[in-house]
């Protein structure tokens, strides 16, 4: 049981930290392409004013941040002199002006076919391959607008995000190898206190059932021989019953302490012969009752594991499902599915609330507190149910849905 929560701890750890690492990533490169964007911007808006103060074009004597034309602007520094610039210059008409390709990576045909398709669709900022286009319209003497396009090269930039991308992802994936190891030993550090504390509770629980096991026999014998004495006696007769139960009890609880602690056979069980033997076994119970149990057993199913513990979880449904079933049939059920056995047991019944649900397989859990120790019923029994599919491998569980209450046990099958 510890093995399975240390498990899901680590798994728990883990899927935090990478969503973290994931969810970092994202942050920093959201941040950085927004930022990249702005910048890239602003140096094309910078290059669109210089250039038209170069031309001394009349209609724009100042820039948006009324710099004058020809001077430098305080935010130009070297990004500007190092960053490759194109321009395309169109009028309203589809007449081009001009094109500014002074290194000639991109054909002029290229920079043009870019510039009409921002105009037609009416952009106003795009990106296309690595070059950052943004379009601004200009006026001219006579009225007439023409729109400006400065493309500028990214290439380097890209090629730097990529560097940052890779070596991020190397430092993270190192770090979560470490944080994996580290969570493994902090997680040995958590359990084993539980793991010690869970033995030892399972021990004193071994102990204990068999240190009663001795006058529980010896009140039984001695309670015979007074009888055989006296006759028939009622307050003989209540201590007989009681002493019954705990009897029982002793036997249920060596049971659990059985299927959580003991090693288990490495011998094959033919599951499909045991369970249509428990099925038979539980045929006559149900038919005093007024029920019936309606069986679909997979043939040649085999598992790993121990035969007693296996029918001892097989009877702990059927019996729970004869007793609480408030409709005349019960559906059992075992087939093979994918490298699983499925057993399911199927009953009519009310649904059962979630939160107790959640506690059905606890330890002298009832859902019903009227009916304490009602037939010599202690609450143990799901509880051993669940050891015995533990330590075999699988897992129980059950399901609440159109008035049927469906256990389902699954265990791996023999390879």
């Amino acid at each position: 049981m510890f093995k399975q929560s240390r498990k899901k701890i680590i798994v728990s750890i883990m899927g935090s930290v990478i969503l973290l690492f994931a969810m970092t990533l994202f942050v920093i490169f959201f941040v950085s392409y927004r930022n990249m964007r702005a910048r890239n911007i602003d140096m094309m808006s910078r290059h669109t004013w210089r250039k038209s103060d170069a031309e001394e074009r009349p209609d724009k004597e100042t820039d948006p941040n009324g710099q004058k034309g020809g001077e430098p602007r305080p935010d130009q520094g070297r990004n500007d002199e190092l960053s490759t610039f194109y321009t395309v210059e169109i009028r309203t008409d589809g007449t081009v002006l001009g094109v500014e390709n002074e290194k000639g990576l991109h054909s002029d045909e290229e920079l043009i076919a870019y510039a009409r398709k921002m105009i037609e669709k009416g952009k106003w900022y795009a990106e296309y391959g690595t070059l950052c286009c943004l379009r601004e319209q200009k006026g001219t003497v006579g009225g007439d607008y023409y729109d400006v396009v400065v493309f500028l090269d990214n290439t380097v930039m890209e090629e730097s995000a990529k560097i940052l991308l890779r070596n991020v992802l190397i430092v993270g994936s190192a770090a979560i190898v470490v944080l994996f190891f580290l969570s493994l030993r902090l997680s040995e550090k958590i359990i084993r206190p539980l793991e010690e504390n869970d033995k030892q509770q399972g021990q004193f629980i071994s102990d204990a059932s068999h240190e009663l096991k001795t006058p529980v026999a010896v009140i039984d014998a001695n309670a015979e021989l007074l009888a055989r004495e006296v006759g028939k006696n009622e307050w003989l007769s209540n201590i007989r019953y009681e002493n019954d139960r705990m009897g029982e009890l002793v036997k249920q609880l060596l049971d659990l302490s059985r299927a959580e602690s003991a090693e288990l056979p490495a011998e094959t069980v033919d599951l499909s012969r045991l369970v249509m033997g428990e099925e038979l076994a539980f045929e006559s119970l149900a038919f005093d009752q007024g029920k019936r149990i309606l069986s679909e057993v997979g043939e040649d199913i085999y598992v790993m594991g121990s035969e007693t513990q296996l029918a001892q979880l097989v009877s702990v449904l059927l019996d729970n499902a004869v007793r609480h079933s408030t409709g005349e049939e019960i559906a059992l059920s075992l087939k093979k599915q994918g490298h699983s056995a499925v057993l399911t047991v199927e009953n009519d019944g009310e649904a059962i609330p979630e939160e107790k649900a959640a506690h059905l397989f606890d330890r002298f859990y009832r859902v019903d507190e009227a009916r304490n120790s009602e037939g010599q019923h202690y609450g143990l029994g799901l509880s051993i149910a669940k050891a015995v599919a533990e330590k075999h491998g699988g897992s129980i569980g059950v399901a609440c849905a159109d008035g049927k209450v469906t256990f389902t046990v699954m265990i791996p099958v023999k390879k």
